[in-house]
């Protein structure tokens, strides 16, 4: 059984700018209900947000002039955090478990290889079927074929999967990847 040691890759959170933050000269204000306030100095905007007792937030800074909307910033970042977290409760992210046979695998250790296939199948995870070859068994890269082969017509006759990657040999390994249909 191999365990993949990948590092997961982190997207960068978005940076919203507010108050002092804002840098443009003038901003399209929104006030908290979302309606168009118009074209105004930045600093004239900051004033009225603090009046109201809000801050003045940078919405889209990409446009000319920027968008800035009047809200809480700290009602309006943990919403966004929030959000993120729902969205990365409800995720799975598929990864590829490998599964290793060898020419002279026995009929319990294949069992045994099944049934953690099916439980990774399961989860909704990939599945590579490996068989490396040493020395000799090197001529033998047919009968590796009809163990995997075998190997994966067994596991579709208990669920039904679909082959991502046909059987291919690459230097001394063998290999498959199946996915659940």
């Amino acid at each position: 059984m191999r365990i993949s040691h990948r590092k997961k890759k982190v997207e960068p959170k978005k940076i919203f700018f507010f108050n002092e933050g804002v840098s443009a000269p003038q901003v399209l204000v929104l006030d908290s209900e979302g309606k168009n306030m118009g074209v105004m100095k930045t600093g004239e905007a900051i004033r009225l947000a603090r009046n109201q007792g809000m801050d003045l937030v940078e919405i889209n800074p990409k446009i000319t002039p920027p968008v800035a909307k009047i809200m809480d910033y700290g009602q309006f970042r943990y919403r966004l955090e929030k959000e993120e977290r729902l969205k990365k409760a409800h995720q799975h992210v598929t990864e590829i478990k490998g599964v290793r046979l060898s020419l002279r695998i026995g009929a319990h250790d294949l069992e045994i290889r099944k049934s953690q296939s099916l439980k990774f199948l399961d989860g909704g995870d990939k599945v590579k079927v490996e068989i490396i070859l040493r020395g000799r068994e090197m001529q033998q890269s047919y009968m590796a074929r009809g163990i995997i082969q075998k190997f994966i017509d067994e596991i579709n006759a208990l669920q039904p999967v679909r082959v991502d990657q046909t059987i291919e040999k690459q230097g001394n390994k063998i290999t498959a990847i199946i996915a659940k249909s």
